[in-house]
């Protein structure tokens, strides 16, 4: 009967994950705290596993071989489900523990006292979520439940769209357009807007392409929400914004005009799909009590 393979070790399997990050053994092992030859034997012990070479040195530094480059994606596959493991038996070790995650200007604190009422014994925390991790966060376990605007990725959760917000945009006090009662993409049709690194969170939130089929004038590459504040103020881009954002009360020098004939962006609640727990199935009945206006009148997804 033959042999079966030995299984991976997974401390080799995200070694060559950083290695392949890198493409340079000592790049590579000071990541990882190791010396170079620490490193080296590691990816050899991988290899001698897999019975394939992953890479091979050059003088520029190091490259995956074809082997590899069809290794690498499920290399990661295997660490994060790893990952989620660990983090699922975690969770449920502790059962009266909950995570409640938010993105920038909205606010989760009615559901959240309303959960805290009704459990007192449970241990009830937030946790502000960066806009383009609602995903990432939910199945890393970093947060149980999480309030965000679409889009974002969505497999392996359960939405719920709790309310629908108009847009805006933002702009100068002294901007040509500024005080208008409304305006239409055309009156920002050669207005510069900055651009995302999530190309499906820039296409929606930049309206790109234009429903003609054009493409939004391109602004600068940010990620940071202060850099499009002053790029605004400076007069240098203008900003597709949720109309309900309080971005005007951050700085003074702007203001929103609304923006007609395009769709409303969605405020929602995510889960994690397969989540059954009790703190769960309470925050997702209260945030829909008290997050929507309506209450219990949200629309899945």
């Amino acid at each position: 009967m033959p042999e079966s393979p030995p299984d991976l070790d997974l401390q080799l399997v995200r070694s060559f994950t950083v290695l392949a990050e890198h493409r340079h053994f000592g790049r590579a092992a000071e990541t990882l705290h190791l010396t170079q030859s620490s490193l080296s034997r590691q990816i050899a012990r991988l290899e001698q596993q897999l019975g394939a070479r992953l890479v091979d040195r050059t003088p520029q530094g190091s490259r995956l071989t074809e082997a590899g480059e069809v290794f690498l994606p499920l290399a990661k596959a295997v660490l994060r489900s790893s990952a989620q493991a660990a983090a699922s038996a975690r969770a449920a070790a502790r059962p009266n523990r909950i995570t409640v995650g938010y993105t920038a200007n909205l606010i989760v604190t009615p559901a959240v006292r309303e959960l805290r009422h009704r459990h007192p014994d449970a241990d009830v925390r937030t946790l502000h979520v960066p806009w383009n991790e609602p995903h990432t966060a939910l199945l890393s376990h970093r947060v149980d439940a999480v309030v965000a605007r679409l889009p974002f990725p969505t497999d392996g959760l359960r939405v719920t769209v709790l309310y629908d917000e108009p847009r805006a945009v933002l702009v100068p006090r002294d901007h040509r357009l500024a005080g208008k009662e409304s305006i239409t993409l055309d009156d920002i049709a050669d207005e510069p807007l900055p651009r995302a690194p999530d190309p499906v969170w820039d296409a929606f939130w930049r309206v790109d392409p234009r429903p003609d089929g054009s493409p939004a004038p391109d602004g600068p590459f940010l990620e940071a929400v202060e850099d499009k504040f002053e790029l605004v103020a400076g007069g240098q881009a203008v900003v597709i914004v949720p109309a309900g954002a309080n971005f005007t009360g951050l700085r003074p020098d702007l203001t929103t005009v609304p923006l007609e004939g395009v769709e409303p962006s969605h405020v929602a609640l995510a889960t994690r799909a397969g989540d059954r727990g009790r703190l769960v199935a309470a925050f997702r009945k209260y945030a829909q009590a008290h997050l929507t206006g309506q209450p219990g009148g949200a629309t899945p997804a």
